[in-house]
Parts: C-alpha cells; sequence; structure tokens
C-alpha cells in the first residue's frame, strides 16, 4: 500500500490497495473525511470503478452458479447533483458490472449515500443494520437483497 501524507492525493493508495487494506483506509478515517473524498468527482468516480471493478475478485463463484440476476447499486449525492448507478449481471457462475445500466427491471436496486455505501462495501457497517436506519434503501426482492452478502467474501479490514 502506498503511505500518503495530509497533501497528498490518497488517489494512488486507493488503486495499490487490496481489499483488506482498502476495508482499513475506509474504517480509519471519519465520515466527514469520507464524504470529502466523494465530493470530488474525479476521485469518487476513480473510487467507485475501483469497487465495481474488483467486484468479480470477490464473489464466490460456488454461491452464484445458478444464479442469474441483475441488481443495480445507486450511490447517490454525486457533485453536481444527481447519482452514479451501477449494474451487476450475475449469470453463468459469473458477475460483470457496468457504470451504463440497461436492465430495465433488476431484481434489486440498492441506493445509498456515499460514505454508507463505503461503510457497507468495506464490512465496516451491516447492511441489515444500515436498512434499518434508513441508510440503505432496497427495491425489489428484499429477500434476494437480504442473502446477497453471502455471494462475495467481504474485506475485513483487519
Amino acid at each position: 500500500m502506498t503511505e500518503t501524507s495530509d497533501n497528498e492525493n490518497p488517489i494512488g493508495a486507493v488503486t495499490d490497495a487490496d481489499a483488506d487494506q482498502l476495508a482499513a483506509m475506509v474504517g480509519k478515517v471519519s465520515d466527514e473525511q469520507l464524504a470529502e473524498g466523494m465530493a470530488n468527482a474525479e476521485g469518487r468516480k476513480m473510487i467507485l470503478d475501483e469497487i465495481f471493478n474488483r467486484m468479480a475478485e470477490h464473489v464466490q463463484p460456488e454461491k452464484i452458479k445458478d444464479l442469474d440476476a441483475v441488481i443495480h447499486f445507486v450511490i447517490t449525492d454525486a457533485p453536481g447533483g444527481g447519482e452514479d448507478t451501477y449494474e451487476a449481471t450475475f449469470k453463468d457462475g459469473a458477475v460483470h458490472v457496468s457504470d451504463e445500466p440497461t436492465a430495465d427491471s433488476p431484481k434489486v436496486t440498492i441506493t445509498a449515500a456515499p460514505v454508507p455505501f463505503l461503510r457497507l462495501v468495506t464490512g465496516q457497517e451491516s447492511g441489515p443494520a444500515m436498512f434499518m436506519t434508513g441508510k440503505l434503501k432496497i427495491e425489489g426482492d428484499l429477500l434476494f437483497a437480504s442473502n446477497m452478502t453471502s455471494f462475495f467474501r467481504i474485506p475485513s479490514g483487519s
């Protein structure tokens, strides 16, 4: 992992970090610091692309071998307004991700603001707890959504 000072851009640290290192980085900073980092359009895109591009590395093929589903992840509060939507397609024991969704009717749409999303995908917070407190919104098949974490090896950050 690349060490950075407060004056350096941590982009290199994120792209060089493995999943556990990234989870540890997220766990060490405040929500305010995460929000500040995600308020930069270039940094936000790089971080989200990095997370979603790594999704296939963390999927457990035996858990999705018979799965045929499309999931949309909507990260709100984009710089300048709007949101970023990523589409994960599970088929034939693999997952493919795009930042240009094509499915009109995903099985599940998961919506979160940037900081809760980062806390979720790095294992810092649980999806059910976030859902119960309104930090995570789910449209579609709730039972399916509740099982989604079993599809992946979630980084520990320890």
